[in-house]
């Protein structure tokens, strides 16, 4: 009976042992945040911008690894943020036309793929997805049918029980607070540094006339608010007492919108600010790999001890995983109602975009970008003859080059195309194998055209207009031509 009595006190004990270790194991597991800013290209101070001012991006890039090479695998929104979500091109799980999903038709991922917050859900992380508002739900934006529920636990972090690490998303307004004028009444009386248009300095390819200045000014300065929002959720952090058990992830979900930045897979559209902040686990560092913005799912997982999917495409950045990248790819496909179909390639110094589309144009017709104030004024200057030679040929040829050949180390802006050079013959043949593998091993859905009912079904759900009903006429009578 004694020796009884000992065995039921030891599986008590053992019990006990075990639910203290796994509490520890728990305690010490980190959360993680992604910090996640919308229509946004590299404009802050650590990375050069000198008119800007943000003193808290600029802490999380001199305390944290930045990535000097990050590019996003969509230049746009939706079908970025279905990429990062799940690790996986946006090509490859058919979320690559933007704002897909939205009619009675609808996409659905692959069964046997799961969402980042799915994965952290499982491993007992509290998973949320919040805004610059404390409380309240953040952008999603998903090309594919999912349950709120199903991936998110609550807005923010406070929801969960005690002790229980989190996995947050916190989504930031970022380029877009500078064409709603309701929202941009806020930055100017809350920045000490107000950068007017006589200060800023634009791209070669964009008009030097006042209301491009005063866009660019205005994007300049919701960039610093931005900051101003990274400042406060640190802060909160910091009272919550999570800061030190916190890795934070920074970056944006594309390029600023202009007319060769968002939608487009040049560096303006394509290439985006990325950092790591974790000073309790990495070392400041400068990193000048090439990396694509869907190894930020893989790199969460990694820290949070959480096994990676072996489908995943992202790849961690960190520990004896991590692999380096010989090349990037991005894909820009369907934008709202305007059809196109854009590859690039970034290998070394080189950066290669394919036009599956070489007879549109590269400014074809889009509501939402067409929408913008800039574009109005950009157009009226083409009509009337008064853009530069430079810009009437980048922004306003009836026909696009079939293929693209940049050397960025000399041509940071890619305004000269060495396709057509002899003495670039073997690099261009090499990054057209590249993508012409990419295409087949990853699975490449852009390479079917879309389905006149799934094209239907998306555009019946979004905003009507006659502008639109123009727009897809066209894009239809188009495609029947074979343009």
């Amino acid at each position: 009976m004694k020796l009884k009595t000992q065995g039921t006190n030891m599986r008590f004990f053992t019990s006990i042992a075990f639910f203290i270790c796994a509490a520890l194991h728990a305690a010490e597991r980190p959360n993680i945040l992604w910090i996640v800013v919308e229509d946004m290209s590299s404009h802050f101070n650590y990375n050069g911008e000198k008119l800007v001012h943000s003193p808290h991006v600029d802490r999380l890039a001199k305390e944290g690894q930045v990535f000097t090479n990050a590019y996003i695998t969509a230049p746009v929104c939706s079908a970025a943020r279905s990429a990062m979500i799940t690790g996986m091109y946006q090509t490859a799980i058919g979320a690559h036309h933007h704002r897909s999903s939205r009619g009675k038709i609808k996409i659905h991922l692959p069964k046997h793929i799961k969402t980042i917050p799915e994965l952290f859900k499982a491993a007992g992380y509290y998973t949320c997805n919040g805004s610059e508002h404390p409380g309240k739900y953040g952008k999603e934006d998903y090309n594919f049918s999912f349950k709120k529920s199903d991936l998110y636990d609550g807005p923010d972090w406070s929801g969960r029980k005690k002790g229980q690490p989190f996995f947050a998303q916190i989504q930031l307004r970022g380029g877009k607070i500078r064409n709603v004028d309701k929202w941009y009444k806020q930055i100017e009386p809350a920045l000490t540094n107000v950068i007017s248009k006589d200060q800023v300095e634009l791209p070669p390819y964009y008009p030097d006339v006042e209301a491009f200045k005063q866009d660019w000014a205005i994007y300049l300065n919701s960039v610093q608010y931005t900051d101003l929002e990274v400042g406060k959720i640190m802060q909160r952090l910091k009272e919550d007492k999570l800061l030190d058990n916190t890795i934070i992830f920074f970056l944006t979900d594309h390029g600023i919108s202009q007319a060769r930045g968002k939608q487009f897979c040049y560096d303006e559209g394509a290439k985006v600010p990325f950092i790591v902040w974790a000073p309790q686990k990495l070392k400041p560092k400068l990193r000048e790999e090439l990396i694509a913005h869907i190894d930020m799912s893989a790199s969460s997982l990694y820290f949070a001890g959480i096994d990676i999917p072996a489908y995943m495409q992202g790849r961690t950045l960190f520990g004896d995983q991590a692999q380096q990248r010989n090349y990037v790819i991005s894909a820009r496909d369907r934008c709202d109602e305007t059809v196109d179909r854009i590859r690039s390639v970034r290998s070394g110094d080189f950066k290669y975009i394919r036009n599956f589309y070489p007879k549109r144009p590269h400014l074809q017709p889009c509501q939402y970008k067409d929408g913008k104030p800039w574009m109005p004024v950009l157009r009226q200057l083409q009509a009337e003859g008064k853009l530069n030679d430079l810009q009437e040929k980048l922004l306003f040829s009836p026909t696009r080059p079939e293929e693209e050949l940049y050397e960025l180390s000399s041509d940071k802006w890619e305004l000269k195309n060495l396709a057509g050079d002899p003495k670039y013959k073997n690099k261009l043949q090499e990054m057209r194998c590249i993508l012409a593998n990419w295409i087949i091993e990853s699975d490449d859905q852009g390479r079917f055209p879309e389905a006149e009912e799934q094209y239907d079904s998306d555009m019946a759900a979004t905003r009507k207009s006659e502008i639109k009903d123009k727009n897809m006429a066209l894009m239809k009578k188009w495609q029947s031509e074979g343009k």
